[in-house]
């Protein structure tokens, strides 16, 4: 079906109006709240009512920040457009769980300084109890609206005019390194990251994609749900904690609805790996998944190829898997490389550099001219593991490899910080213009334009993106440097009790020198019959093998207890403040 001829510029809500004329009972979005039967769905016309019901509730309130705390639901979904049509800046936050403080909430409320905050009148209500029990008075103050009880009258509704330049919402960091900040993302922003997206998918409105993920988070929002209406197709959702109790009912969603993308980081792979019973397996029919997005996190070979091996017996191919790199900064989507073909991996075996810079001797006689395959040497660790390509620039963007010290360009296959330039890099972080000049207005020697640093480190290949880790991250010892998930990677195959994706590693000073602590998750299973010595013992000597790195200390914990942002990354400083106050939860030795 053809669009109307839009207006321009082109933003979602022209998008939605569009859908909701010209298609107004299409369902947009199924919802499995098991992760298995259909308990609700939304269609095009539906979705334009609610959110312009929603925008004349918010109407007075307009050019003001409103917290959006929900559950993964279609209500969500709902107020986000609400929010856009009413000028409403939406800030999507996570909804903590019964055990978690409240104080990333918080946090995020006050640097946002929100005014308003939508939820569900039965989320409302619970919640309530917990900041009286928790006296936050800070949420407290602040107007609720219970969105699922707004009438759906859209008479006195007056659209706004949008334009790209216009900030559209803010998305908070992960805050895996450091303090969450609000990254300002405009309705430019949207667009052309939905562009990108579109141009590697190659998307139809006969599509149909399959998600799981946090709807609060970049890669669950831009992709999943945004995605929808710029394409005009049918996404089928399920809230994160189906997948976590029962993985097999993500992959059994996009066999039953023929679902040709779907993406996760790589940890849900694995779990998938681990967790799914073959006689499972041979129920499901794969044949229809064209790309399954890994990002988010570092991109395993092993997990790739475990997963493609045991999912092959049900149609899934290899070359379905679609490695990516992304970033808040960047909206979501930063690189990627072309659907349908294998992912491109280059062996770590070859590496025995640190950072970029190279030992005296291994230098090549004529850096500049070196091909390809000399340049690949050029890495970072000397973990014998492989490394992924994230792909390449799409549309307008650029990446440069950027020596973080010299502020030089690094060679080819040279690892620096990762900086980028284009249509996607956001407006900056929200009332914060110190940390927006530094991260945001970037120039590396000789350069005229400004660009974003990531804060990752990689280095370019032909072309290629290989991302190795996060520069806050990289750990010094004895001056050399290490990356802490090549630790914990090695760390975890070390014996069977041990949690994959459990782990963290850092240091700690210790009579001025730099020592290195494991913290690592026990597997439940295994708690009972653990002997933690034995454990400790394999771990010491792991690293000790293929690092030549002794522990200062290994600390077990109980399982789930790491300190992991929403969308589970590992939260290294705060797993380091844990250790040294004391506040681990740790098994018995």
């Amino acid at each position: 079906m053809r669009l109307h001829q839009l207006e321009r510029p082109v933003t979602l809500l022209n998008l939605l109006n569009n859908r909701a004329e010209l298609s107004p009972e299409k369902i947009a979005y199924r919802f499995l709240a098991d992760g298995s039967e259909e308990s609700a769905c939304l269609t095009y016309g539906e979705l334009q009512r609610q959110a312009q019901a929603i925008a004349i509730h918010l109407k007075p309130c307009q050019g003001s920040r409103a917290l959006l705390v929900y559950e993964s639901c279609l209500e969500f979904i709902s107020a986000f457009f609400g929010c856009l049509y009413a000028g409403v800046i939406a800030v999507p936050v996570n909804l903590p769980r019964r055990n978690q403080k409240l104080a990333r909430l918080l946090a995020i409320a006050t640097d946002a300084d929100a005014e308003l905050a939508l939820t569900t009148s039965t989320t409302l209500i619970d919640f309530q109890k917990r900041w009286q029990e928790e006296e936050a008075p800070t949420l407290t103050a602040k107007k609720w609206i219970a969105t699922d009880q707004i009438a759906t009258n859209t008479e006195s509704f007056d659209s706004l005019a949008i334009m790209p330049e216009h900030l559209a919402f803010l998305q908070y960091t992960s805050g895996s390194t450091g303090t969450p900040k609000g990254v300002m993302v405009s309705h430019g922003n949207i667009i052309h990251n939905e562009q990108m997206l579109q141009q590697v998918a190659g998307h139809s409105q006969e599509s149909v994609i399959v998600g799981w993920l946090p709807l609060f988070h970049d890669m669950g929002l831009i992709g999943p749900v945004l995605h929808t209406v710029f394409i005009g197709s049918t996404t089928v959702l399920m809230p994160p904690i189906a997948f976590l109790q029962q993985p097999q009912c993500w992959l059994e969603a996009i066999s039953r609805y023929r679902a040709c993308t779907s993406g996760a980081p790589n940890f849900a792979y694995d779990y998938c790996v681990q967790k799914i019973q073959p006689e499972t397996v041979k129920h499901l029919d794969l044949s229809c998944w064209e790309i399954a997005c890994n990002g988010a996190e570092t991109i395993r070979a092993e997990t790739i190829n475990a997963f493609a091996e045991k999912f092959a017996i049900c149609g899934f191919q290899k070359r379905t898997f679609y490695p990516c790199y992304g970033l808040a900064e960047v909206t979501c989507f930063a690189t990627g490389g072309k659907k349908q073909e294998e992912p491109i991996i280059r062996p770590r075996n070859q590496a025995n550099h640190q950072e970029g810079k190279m030992h005296d001797g291994d230098r090549p006689s004529n850096s500049a001219t070196d091909s390809a395959t000399d340049s690949v040497t050029d890495l970072t660790t000397n973990l014998t593991t492989d490394l992924v390509s994230s792909g390449q620039a799409l549309l307008d963007m650029e990446v440069k490899i950027v020596d973080p010290e010299t502020l030089t360009l690094c060679l080819e296959g040279q690892v620096g910080e990762i900086w980028m330039r284009g249509g996607s890099v956001t407006l900056g972080y929200w009332q914060q213009p110190e940390a927006t000049a530094a991260t945001f207005q970037a120039r590396f020697q000789n350069s005229e334009e400004n660009f974003l640093r990531t804060g990752d480190l990689g280095f370019l290949s032909e072309g290629e993106l290989f991302v190795t880790g996060r520069l806050k991250n990289v750990l010094i010892i004895r001056g050399q440097n290490y990356y802490p998930q090549d630790l914990e990677f090695v760390a975890q195959r070390s014996h069977p009790a041990l949690s994959p994706h459990g782990g963290a590693a850092f240091t700690v000073n210790v009579e001025g020198e730099d020592k290195l602590v494991l913290v690592q998750e026990v597997q439940r299973q295994f708690l009972r019959k653990l002997n933690p010595k034995e454990a400790i013992a394999a771990i010491q000597a792991s690293l000790m093998k293929n690092f030549g790195l002794r522990l200062y200390q290994v600390v077990l914990i109980k399982p789930g207890s790491l300190p992991k942002t929403s969308s589970g990354k590992i939260q290294h400083y705060q797993c380091r403040s844990d250790f040294l106050a004391h506040q681990l939860s740790e098994i018995d030795q």
